[in-house]
């Protein structure tokens, strides 16, 4: 059984692969070739449309409608290839010594496409497993909350959820939290050897920069010997900058921005409070010196983390893979925490590895669809005798 659960796999990777769902295009190509291969097997699917229509989350419920089932998620984006030295189509599975290649290997459609392939072996079931596929968790997990909560609304009580990001088919039961904000500075354009006519808004956002590159050395100071997470303390970075028009002009413009990553237990708006009470002090003098200027910041993402619990869901998942090693945590975001606060027990554990995600020439080794194939036919077993 594992063994054509497997091939079956390869076969629906393929496919998933060469739609290029990069978060800034739409993934509704993917999500329409999913409904009809589900419908092929007699399951319907049911979307969750973004506000524009252009983007679509999907859940669909294989086996009974009761409660006590296990939702598999993995989101359908992936991040772009755009610059990146590839030795072969990134949006065609190819196989290397062992190894397939392609944009979302391992981050993640292999997992959608164990789950896929397994449906013939969930469909006589006990207990359901749900499918979901979210977009967008790339950019900030934007599109989960609105799949969990039809979930939610919709289906029988889950007993647990399994977000399949790339684990090795290790249990992980934590990972850190996500907020990203961008900064806009509008300044007061004047000739540059005329400093006091304007107010330069390169020089006023490097100020702020500053302030967060402090912020994020204070992080480093106050890491935890015993946190699980590597590196053990919340970081923040600055991801983008840009501004000005000219040397010797003083800059109207200015912008970045900065992603701060939290593990459990620590307030992201608490550790940004005093950067933005500045933020509201710089506005105010800057516009009373010239109307027109000022600073604004703006909250783009925002992701719970997983908190580490020792539930009966992490059991449950140990006993598929058959890992007794101590539970890991991970420094990425995932959509596990928005499950979590949610109300779903949750745990991560997917086939690849996380070091090969947003890599060019990212890879899958054939041992973990094969070890992800066996976890899916041993969830089967699991669900039709429980």
């Amino acid at each position: 059984m594992t063994k054509t659960l497997q091939n079956r796999a390869l076969a629906i990777l393929e496919s998933l692969i060469a739609f290029d769902t990069t978060s800034r295009n739409s993934n509704l190509e993917l999500i329409r070739w999913v409904e009809a291969w589900l419908a092929d097997q007699g399951i319907t699917a049911h979307r969750v449309l973004n506000a524009d229509g252009s983007k679509a989350n999907l859940h669909a419920t294989i086996g009974p409608m009761v409660e006590g089932g296990v939702i598999l998620s993995g989101h359908s984006d992936v991040v772009p290839v755009d610059g990146q030295d590839w030795s072969s189509d990134p949006f065609v599975l190819t196989e290397r010594d062992g190894k397939l290649f392609g944009r979302g290997t391992s981050d993640m459609k292999a997992f959608i496409a164990l789950a896929l392939a397994a449906i013939p072996e969930f469909q006589n079931a006990r207990r359901p497993v749900h499918l979901a596929i979210s977009y967008d968790e790339e950019v900030g997990c934007l599109g989960a909350p609105d799949l969990i909560a039809d979930i939610a609304a919709k289906l029988p009580k889950p007993a647990l959820a399994i977000v399949g990001e790339p684990t090795m088919m290790k249990v992980v039961t934590g990972h850190k939290g996500i907020t990203v904000h961008s900064v806009e500075v509008l300044g007061h354009e004047a000739h540059s050897s005329l400093t006091h006519l304007g107010l330069s808004a390169n020089m006023v956002a490097v100020d702020l920069m500053h302030d967060l590159a402090n912020l994020a050395r204070e992080l480093w100071q106050k890491a935890d010997p015993d946190s699980p997470f590597v590196p053990p303390h919340a970081t923040l970075t600055i991801g983008t900058m840009e501004g000005g028009t000219a040397a010797n002009i003083l800059a109207r413009r200015a912008s970045f921005m900065f992603d701060l990553r939290c593990p459990p237990g620590i307030d992201p708006e608490q550790v940004l409070a005093p950067f933005k009470e500045n933020i509201r002090l710089l506005d105010r003098d800057m516009r009373e010196a010239y109307p027109g200027t000022g600073i604004t910041i703006t909250q783009l993402a925002s992701a719970p983390p997983l908190a580490p619990r020792d539930t009966d869901a992490e059991a449950f998942v140990r006993k598929l893979t058959g890992d007794n090693s101590a539970a890991g945590a991970v420094a990425y975001a995932a959509e596990a925490g928005q499950f979590q606060q949610a109300g779903f027990p949750t745990v991560i554990c997917g086939p690849g590895s996380i070091e090969q995600a947003h890599q060019p020439d990212e890879f899958i080794s054939l041992d973990q669809i094969s070890r992800g194939a066996a976890f899916m036919t041993r969830l089967a077993e699991e669900l039709r005798h429980g």
